[in-house]
């Protein structure tokens, strides 16, 4: 069973999401909240699997809700997947770098959200790649770097392992990867955990978000 935390201050949109999950097998809400500070105090509670927050809610938002859950995960942190909408939210950017897994449109079908649930719960960290891609190329191109310190350095990685951290940029999956460098599945996933090993980071979604920082992919390009 996936545990799941619902996180969204719309009634009806909680009470949809919490309905679906609940009506699907294998999957299984343990609490739902109104706010962050709520989906905080819940978090540490229930321990969650997975995490459905929304971005935008009154007190404390998604970004400070995840970074707060992230920091005070005992052990296995829960996965979050960020909702929100197809309007390229001001907030989304700063949610990848506080640790979320990714996105998932609020204007989602089921089977498509049941299936974002599972990926993530089991270990992929970017749903719907060409989505992320969009959002943080826009991001990249109207706001540039959102960092206050300098960007990790980029010459500690080997030639391969800058490869595959240039594709996964792009929105490739490990898969897609894997076949266009001619290597296994498992190998991209060694090079991409090495990688954010040497870069400090806890998500591969940091590391997207670190590959546009750094120049080393191009908005657009």
């Amino acid at each position: 069973m996936t545990r799941v935390l619902v996180v969204d201050d719309q009634f009806l949109i909680r009470a949809g999401l919490v309905g679906l999950l609940d009506a699907a097998t294998g999957f299984e809400v343990v609490g739902e909240a109104a706010d962050g500070a709520e989906a905080v105090r819940l978090a540490a509670r229930t321990r969650p699997d997975v995490i459905l927050m929304d971005i935008r809610m009154p007190g404390v938002n998604g970004i400070e809700a995840t970074e707060r859950i992230l920091a005070e995960a005992p052990d296995r942190a829960p996965r979050i997947l960020i909702l929100t909408t197809f309007d390229l939210d001001e907030y989304v950017y700063g949610a990848l770098r506080a640790g979320a897994c990714g996105f998932l449109l609020k204007d989602s079908g089921p089977e498509r959200l049941l299936a974002a649930v599972a990926a993530v719960d089991g270990g992929d960290a970017l749903f719907a790649p060409s989505i992320t891609r969009r959002l943080i190329e826009a991001f990249a191109r109207q706001h540039g770097p959102a960092r206050e310190d300098a960007p990790p350095d980029l010459g500690v990685l080997t030639s391969r392992e800058v490869e595959v951290l240039k594709l996964t940029a792009r929105g490739l999956s490990n898969l897609e990867i894997a076949h266009r460098l001619g290597i296994s599945e498992a190998t991209v996933k060694t090079h991409l955990n090495r990688t954010m090993t040497k870069l400090g980071l806890d998500s591969r979604a940091q590391a997207v978000v670190i590959a546009y920082e750094t120049g080393l992919v191009i908005p657009g390009g």
